[in-house]
């Protein structure tokens, strides 16, 4: 049995894969921890309940973002023996955001950049990359976004360091044009992709992820191929204020969530919420404070074809944990 959450600290923006080695990672957006500023957390676990912190990933910040205290939404996943790292960091002197990437020979690291941007703004629209490899056509695929914008996908080279020439980015998830301020879908972001049964499901999150207003959830939509076109649950179901997963009295402003499958075959959602009970902390930009967002999972079943999550919110009782290794 295990009860959330699964890391008390922050932990924003989280990826988990399962690396060859046969431990689970976790990946989560730059921090301050014990008064130290850590580019790329990581932490490792065997059972996907019990985690050892491991610290910084990222020791080097990229050259041309050394300046920088936004490094967000890392995804990782391994390819041959290497680990690809795809992430958002602001450029020095700019006033946007880019997409980079940056390789590792084992899955805590150390990661280093590429050396340059994968794809500079306009504004926040290049954040929380995510890379998958479609197993229909093989195709290396990276979707981001979205600072009010689109979620797109572009085919990656066969490096994964640069975008394939003569490729060009397809918007999959648009952002609705809503006056109601329910409406999750009126900001769209944090891309996730988990093929199961012939669907390409892609979670995603929306409206504004943090603060003392802060109104977020997870959503989905589905289609038959990686690059879409994908119809979203709101959309299946005509009710704009679906989510799969949204927030209850224990857990405020659920989302960024990703999918991984345990040694038992059953996929697991894990994602960052705000608790109430200890909502802010001495962020790195904010003397403040900042939202807390603290690493939840919860069990992910499918009926109909459709993901579901019990109760559509965030667990706070002891529940059935994964299986390990």
């Amino acid at each position: 049995m295990y009860t959330n959450p699964i890391i008390d600290a922050n932990f924003p923006d989280p990826t988990i894969i399962r690396a060859t080695d046969g431990w689970y990672y976790a990946y989560g957006t730059q921090t301050k921890r014990a008064g130290r500023i850590i580019n790329l957390q990581v932490a490792r676990s065997e059972n996907l309940i019990t985690w050892e912190y491991l610290g910084e990933a990222l020791p080097q910040k990229p050259v041309w973002a050394t300046e920088s205290q936004k490094i967000w939404a890392p995804h990782v996943s391994e390819h041959g023996g290497r680990f690809y790292l795809y992430y958002s960091a602001r450029p020095d002197g700019a006033d946007y955001l880019s997409l980079a990437v940056a390789v590792a020979d084992a899955p805590a690291g150390p990661f280093l950049d590429s050396g340059q941007p994968l794809l500079p703004g306009p504004g926040f629209t290049c954040i929380d990359p995510m890379a998958f490899d479609d197993p229909a056509t093989g195709q290396r695929l990276l979707y981001w976004g979205s600072g009010f914008g689109p979620i797109w996908v572009r085919e990656l080279a066969e490096d994964r360091l640069s975008f394939r020439p003569g490729s060009t980015a397809l918007a999959v998830v648009h952002p609705s044009v809503s006056d109601d301020p329910d409406d999750y879908h009126r900001l769209v972001e944090a891309a996730w992709v988990h093929y199961r049964d012939g669907w390409y499901y892609l979670f995603f999150s929306g409206d504004n992820c943090c603060g003392a207003h802060a109104h977020y959830a997870v959503l989905v939509a589905r289609a038959r191929h990686a690059t879409g076109p994908f119809e979203t649950y709101a959309a299946a179901t005509a009710n704009p204020h679906t989510a799969l997963l949204a927030a209850n009295t224990h857990w405020r402003a659920p989302g960024h969530n990703c999918v991984v499958t345990d040694a038992a075959g059953q996929d697991w959602m894990a994602y960052h919420a705000i608790d109430p009970r200890q909502p802010t902390f001495d962020a790195i930009d904010d003397s403040e404070g900042y939202s807390r967002r603290v690493l939840l999972l919860d069990r992910l079943d499918y009926i109909d074809g459709w993901p579901v999550v019990a109760n559509s919110s965030p667990s706070w009782q002891p529940q059935p944990a994964p299986v390990g290794q």
